[in-house]
């Protein structure tokens, strides 16, 4: 193993120690391109996935208040109808009329609707206008869309923060090339100088291929 600065390293060393020395400004110059583009790919991830995770969350938000509304609605709907019904039952026209006056819209056309499947005589009749599909409350599509979009929203987010990990490998990966790259050429024996010029180009093109795979997935 010939020492460079010995009599015998010859013509054929110096060019060989060149061929390493542009092999390594290659790597690092590939190495810094990658390393910087993952670096980029990861900040970006990172505010997707940032934004991603609270427009979810401020969708679930508005899904929570708009059902705790509807489920008021709701028990409003169910209060007037039990009142509703013990007025029929009593004959109470004018207090049943009263009451009807004040059922939202989809409450009094599901209350009609199922009046007129005779549920008094008709033990087929459905049990309540709730179960009707007359019956409805506002805004309750609307608050599902919005769950399913929450949903989509933090699916995406979450795809946003994985590709964020692996940019975020991918450009260490690439910092240790530019380790090897660099300290390779400080070494003093030919042989030392090429091995740690090949484990950085065998780590470069591992990092090249995952990053390939990744920017394609």
């Amino acid at each position: 193993m010939a020492d460079t600065n010995s009599p015998e390293y010859g013509q054929q060393g110096m060019r060989n120690e060149k061929v390493l020395e542009r092999l390594s400004t290659v790597l690092l110059v590939l190495a810094t391109m990658t390393s910087t583009w993952s670096a980029y790919q990861a900040t970006r991830w990172s505010g997707v996935q940032t934004v991603g995770f609270s427009e979810s969350t401020i969708m679930r938000a508005e899904a929570a208040r708009r059902t705790n509304i509807e489920t008021q609605l709701v028990s409003i709907d169910v209060g007037l109808f039990v009142q509703y019904y013990e007025a029929v039952s009593k004959n109470d026209k004018p207090l049943a009329d009263f009451l009807f006056q004040r059922f939202r819209p989809e409450l009094k056309a599901a209350t009609e609707a199922w009046l007129k499947s005779d549920p008094m005589n008709n033990p087929n009749a459905p049990l309540s206008p709730f179960v009707m599909e007359e019956y409805s409350v506002e805004g309750s599509n609307e608050t599902l869309a919005l769950i399913e979009r929450a949903e989509k929203t933090f699916e995406t987010a979450r795809d946003a923060k994985q590709s964020m990990e692996e940019y975020i490998f991918l450009a260490v990966l690439f910092e240790l090339v530019l380790f090897f790259s660099s300290t390779s050429m400080k070494f003093k024996t030919y042989s030392l100088k090429a091995l740690m010029l090949s484990l950085s180009a065998a780590v470069y093109a591992v990092g090249l291929v995952l990053l390939v795979a990744v920017s394609w997935h």
